[in-house]
């Protein structure tokens, strides 16, 4: 068994960074702190929001590393809006390859290698920057990934022989925006190529709660086989405030004080519903 209760954070680009934190931290203010999870499943920049709520810090300061601009990450800008741009690429491998989720895996991992960008070790230093600490937690955290020649998933924890910040810089490779992440001579992209959630690996737990920053396909069919299962799910996706304060850019680091702000609020407000699945 994986543990009783599962928190499981989706991708979302910087916006959702910090929109997870704002989340956390305002169901924290109503009494209900979900950083006691059995299990943490992350993906992309779930993964970086998991390893910062495993790393011991309080829910205040981890929304503090978000609002204030002297404790934020230190980022990198992509030029305008290439998530917007890439749109069009991703809606022919989708096309191309409907019903083969793998074939699809790899068409976009060609993408991921085909990109140019910073170098690696740049980027690593933007997620180097994210985690308050970068050393695997006790606790059971999943990083998922995807090897970019193959497409097959990967996913890390702190048994596979990776650093934290190698596994967390993989799993937010962004295709098309970031360079692949090079570990043990294996390349690899973003796990939200397999799925913005990944909620599956949170399998053979009894209660599941999942921050979706982008709720899309597979995730439905994912919380249909947990329930199938009888495991009790909840859902938080942003709400009409959380969208706006995304904006259209979600890589654009200027959404990251009105995106945790607008989280916390929402946090607060989802609070009572969330008590009766965690408690």
């Amino acid at each position: 068994m994986a543990g009783d209760r599962a928190l499981v954070l989706g991708g979302g680009g910087v916006a959702g960074i910090a929109w997870q934190n704002g989340v956390l931290a305002g169901l924290a203010d109503a009494g209900v702190d979900v950083s006691d999870a059995d299990l943490m499943v992350g993906t992309s920049a779930g993964a970086n929001v998991a390893a910062q709520w495993a790393s011991g810090l309080s829910p205040e300061e981890l929304y503090r590393r978000q609002i204030e601009p002297g404790l934020q990450s230190r980022e990198l800008m992509p030029p305008g809006n290439p998530l917007a741009d890439l749109m069009p690429t991703w809606a022919e491998i989708i096309a191309e390859t409907e019903g083969d989720p793998a074939a699809a895996r790899r068409r976009v991992g060609q993408v991921a290698l085909a990109t140019r960008s910073v170098p690696e070790a740049a980027r690593r230093a933007v997620v180097e920057t994210r985690l308050p600490v970068h050393d695997w937690p006790d606790r059971r955290l999943l990083v998922v990934a995807v090897a970019a020649e193959t497409g097959e998933p990967r996913v890390f924890d702190r048994e596979s022989g990776v650093p934290l910040v190698d596994a967390v810089t993989a799993s937010s490779a962004v295709p098309g925006v970031w360079p692949a992440t090079t570990i043990h001579g294996v390349r690899y992209t973003d796990g939200g190529t397999r799925s913005p959630t990944n909620a599956d690996y949170a399998a053979g737990c009894a209660r599941v709660l999942i921050l979706a920053p982008i709720a899309a396909p597979p995730m439905d069919q994912e919380i249909a086989d947990l329930t199938a299962r009888g495991t009790r799910v909840e859902l938080i996706t942003p709400d009409e405030a959380s969208l706006a304060a995304f904006g259209d850019n979600s890589l654009d680091t200027a959404t990251r004080i009105p995106a945790a702000k607008a989280g916390r609020a929402q946090g607060e407000t989802e609070a009572a519903r969330i008590a009766t699945l965690w408690r």
